[in-house]
């Protein structure tokens, strides 16, 4: 996967636009187009993509952690924000682009540092002005499930395209 590493080799929303969601997020899966440096700096990446459905995996590691030593709750809820959003994306028609309204995070258990988990967000509705989507975070060897979470994204017809 590439990450961006400067503003500059992000696309613009105009390139963004002229693909569906789904083959935007093929394309960051696939590496052939830039993945958000969001996931390099909090130490997960897309892992899977399909319609309706978004797996990131990631590792927490010490810079993560709270001053009490832990995973910080920001980090499960970028992470379940990733997820839940890009499985929102995966149903975006071209010319449409989204973004997270509001999100709520379910913080269940500690994840152990070094612990690779997987988030998955998988839609419930995407219709022409929002998109819902829950989540869970769970443990790839343990299986156990650490976080879940729900969000509403507003979906925006931002060039008047039909898919």
């Amino acid at each position: 996967m590439t990450i961006a590493t400067s503003p500059a080799d992000l696309l613009s929303v105009e390139q963004i636009t002229a693909l569906s969601g789904l083959e935007f997020m093929q394309g960051i899966l696939e590496g052939r187009l830039p993945g958000p440096p969001i996931g390099a700096l909090m130490g997960y990446q897309l892992h899977e993509v399909s319609e309706g459905r978004a797996v990131f995996r990631g590792t927490p590691e010490f810079q993560v952690t709270n001053p009490m030593g832990t995973v910080h709750g920001g980090w499960y809820g970028t992470l379940l924000d990733s997820a839940m959003a890009c499985a929102v994306m995966t149903a975006v028609p071209k010319g449409s682009a989204y973004t997270t309204l509001e999100y709520k995070v379910n913080i269940l258990k500690p994840i152990p540092l070094g612990t690779t988990v997987d988030c998955t967000g998988t839609i419930d509705h995407v219709g022409r002005s929002t998109g819902v989507a829950h989540g869970e975070i769970r443990g790839v060897e343990d299986g156990k499930l650490y976080a879940t979470g729900s969000t509403t994204c507003i979906v925006m017809n931002v060039f008047g395209r039909k898919s």
